[in-house]
């Protein structure tokens, strides 16, 4: 096997590069939050450590034990991450740094735009260098796009792409509309997200190029039913908890 490594160098540098950029683009969004409730800057800071540590982790487990050993396999488990992972560990971080700083307020409606654009912007990364291919399809299949290793692929990256992209214009006229107030979706924003993206996934993962199992069912998808139990059981919390007080 023939490592390029000029090229996997050059792909890991664009990487960073979208990487600060999100997280300069959250900062600023934050700012602006910050002025309203102080103790907000701490979420921002606790949803990137979590979002990073959960990417590595659950990517770490599902894909990367497999590549130990492999030539070149620790730089790909050092630059491997999952948006998968990233969700279930930003979502903690979140957690965890409201109870420290007593912040009560809901802000999955402040998630719920920001984090599927962040996604969709890495995905433009993904596309740009091949990465996270759909499986190969036969020659001729309308759905076939050849990929860079000059296969007919399903084309993974762009319906990622565009299930994020509609995701943000169904959920920003809720998210927006000041009168919707004590209605069930106010701040339910993120969790609405966590359910769609997680069913999404799940059912998209069979078309993926992914480590699978025997029966067909992938570590990733068991993260993206993670996803949909997270979000639907949050959520019912959250309405209960509404509910109770009004």
């Amino acid at each position: 096997m023939t490592i390029n490594w000029s090229r996997q160098a050059e792909a890991g540098s664009i990487y960073a590069l979208v990487t600060f950029l999100g997280l300069g683009l959250g900062a600023w969004f934050w700012s602006r939050r910050v002025k309203e409730t102080p103790a907000a800057f701490a979420v921002f800071v606790g949803a990137v450590i979590g979002a990073y540590a959960g990417a590595k982790i659950v990517f770490f487990l599902v894909a990367g034990i497999a590549m130990m050993g492999e030539p070149g396999g620790w730089m790909r488990i050092g630059a491997g991450k999952t948006i998968l992972g990233a969700l279930l560990g930003g979502y903690a971080g979140v957690e965890i740094a409201k109870r420290l700083v007593g912040l009560r307020d809901a802000t999955g409606d402040w998630f719920a735009i920001g984090v599927p654009l962040a996604i969709a912007a890495g995905r433009l990364g993904c596309l740009r260098y091949g990465c996270c291919p759909g499986v190969v399809l036969a020659e001729g299949s309308p759905w076939a796009l050849v990929s860079h290793d000059g296969l007919p692929r399903w084309p993974a990256v762009p319906a990622e792409l565009a299930f994020n992209l509609l995701f943000v214009a169904a959920i920003l006229p809720l998210v927006r509309q000041k009168s919707s107030e004590g209605t069930w979706w106010k701040g339910q924003g993120f969790h609405l997200y966590l359910i769609s993206y997680g069913l999404f996934r799940f059912a998209h993962e069979f078309l993926r190029d992914t480590p699978k199992s025997g029966w067909g069912i992938g570590g990733y998808q068991v993260a993206a039913l993670g996803l949909v139990v997270l979000g639907a059981l949050r959520g019912w919390q959250r309405w209960r908890v509404r509910k109770a007080s009004g």
